[in-house]
């Protein structure tokens, strides 16, 4: 079965940010081998400095690096990434795991984004379009789109 592992800067707090990541967690695990992973973002001052800023990052993609699976198809979330459609997400996920790989790894920087390192390692750079969300609901969004990924692929009636 096909891995698929969700890194997160941060942990959820909010009761129903959780029960909705625990709702696609259940659904997702009837498609792959699927887990979350939270890292801890760098704690910064009230209002940091842009060098402040960076050293965090740095920290941050120092952790980020080991806790990508080894062999995994990597894939960051970030502004600048391309917009692709649900239907897009599902043929890319597909052609993953049609070209022999086992694994895929997604990534959710923290509120200040990612290290420039970590998102030159990423086999692809995904954008959820222009607008801003809140990390968490992006982690719910995220949660879903894989999900419905995984739902088209198996030709699922979830995806309408």
């Amino acid at each position: 079965m096909f891995d698929i592992t969700l890194l997160v800067m941060g942990k959820l707090k909010e009761k129903f940010y959780l029960s909705a990541a625990a709702e696609y967690e259940k659904r997702l695990k009837g498609y792959c081998n699927f887990k979350i992973v939270e890292l801890p973002e760098y704690r910064l001052a009230e209002n940091p400095s842009p060098a402040e800023i960076q050293a965090g990052l740095e920290k941050e993609a120092d952790l980020i690096l080991t806790k990508i699976p080894k062999g995994a198809w990597f894939c960051v979330l970030t502004p600048e990434g391309k917009i692709i459609s649900s239907e897009d997400l599902a043929d890319k996920i597909r052609d993953i795991k049609n070209s022999g790989k086992s694994s895929a790894c997604f990534l959710i920087g923290s509120s200040f984004g990612m290290a420039q390192r970590v998102k030159d390692k990423a086999d692809f750079k995904l954008s959820m379009g222009k607008m801003t969300f809140p990390h968490h609901l992006a982690r719910i969004m995220v949660l879903e789109q894989l999900y419905r990924a995984e739902a088209i692929q198996a030709g699922s009636k979830y995806h309408k």
